[in-house]
């Protein structure tokens, strides 16, 4: 139900001026210097915005561009598409080509290398986001979780970020305006980030300790479970829901795994889908709700939606919304 610290606007960017390049990129990473190489120096950015705190710039550059800047604000994820990028750090030179995967930036760094000629993907993340995710007892804030390294802790990590940015991507950021609800673009950021605690390591705890198993009991459940029946169109993170039950994040999820063999989250999507449930029974031929605005108003794609639709209930929400369409009186 929070906001974070830095909001991410989309931008559009096309130049062949070093200058301009270096300005506009400073604007929206952090203050940088660029060095060209080549006499062709046109760069191209876009960058289109999930939510405000998660952002994906598609960049181009027809030049080798040397690049120093200061410690930035936002974490910045770089999938490689073509040529290589060389990062330098405090530890020495690493160079990455097309497939792979790191931070170009973390939080509070100063950050270099060498772009050859690239086409790059960056995901852009404002990191209080990681912490109203993380399984952590920690008060929110930037500085709540940090992450570690900027190499993936291993290739299966890796491959799972990268499919669920694919996924973002492709199904929810290309998706029709019915589609992209608040709380749709909400789930999804929040996703977004937990793949990222998942991928790079970090300092989230996720181990429960003595108080966690102590407070994992039926009680808090109920309370969660009371605040999530309550509250299921809100846009609800772990951190929000432990909270009002009174126990951390870590003993939440205790809880829920030893009383309903679930997790809080995977019982606020389960509340969600019956919420949907039952507006495709009241759905009438006339009144203009269809599948798609229905999941999107709980938080769904129309693919997931449908995906667990037919795993909970045995049947697609579209025969559910047709069969209470047909019984709708002329």
């Amino acid at each position: 139900m929070s906001t974070g610290r830095t909001r991410i606007r989309a931008e559009t960017f096309d130049s062949g001026d070093v200058d301009q390049i270096e300005a506009f990129v400073s604007s929206i990473y952090s203050t940088l210097h660029i060095g060209a190489v080549g006499a062709s120096t046109r760069a191209r950015i876009d960058r289109r915005v999930l939510a405000p705190e998660v952002g994906f710039d598609d960049l181009d550059y027809s030049f080798d561009i040397g690049y120093s800047g200061e410690p930035p604000d936002l974490l910045i994820v770089c999938d490689v598409v073509s040529n290589t990028i060389r990062r330098d750090d405090a530890a020495g030179e690493e160079t990455f080509g097309p497939g792979d995967q790191f931070l170009i930036s973390r939080p509070g760094l100063p950050y270099s290398g060498v772009a050859h000629a690239s086409r790059l993907r960056f995901t852009v993340m404002d990191p209080a986001l990681l912490a109203r995710v993380a399984a952590s007892g920690k008060e929110e804030g930037a500085e709540s979780v940090r992450v570690l390294d900027h190499r993936p802790i291993s290739r299966k990590a890796q491959s799972q970020l990268q499919r669920s940015i694919a996924y973002v991507r492709d199904n929810v950021l290309d998706a029709p305006a019915a589609a992209r609800a608040p709380l749709v673009a909400s789930t999804a950021s929040q996703y977004l980030a937990a793949s990222v605690l998942h991928t790079f390591p970090n300092t989230a705890v996720s181990v429960p300790d003595r108080t966690d198993r102590r407070d994992a009991t039926p009680c808090t459940v109920a309370r969660a479970v009371a605040f999530i029946d309550t509250n299921p169109d809100l846009d609800l993170t772990l951190a929000d829901i432990a909270r009002a039950a009174r126990v951390t994040p870590r003993g939440l999820q205790l809880a829920f795994r030893r009383h309903l063999g679930t997790t809080p989250m995977r019982h606020l999507r389960r509340v969600r889908l019956e919420h949907a449930r039952d507006e495709l029974r009241d759905a009438t031929a006339d009144d203009g709700r269809t599948v798609t605005t229905i999941a999107a108003r709980w938080g769904f794609t129309p693919s997931h939606f449908t995906q667990h639709y037919r795993a909970t209930y045995g049947e697609l929400p579209s025969h559910t919304l047709r069969e209470q369409e047909d019984a709708t009186p002329p």
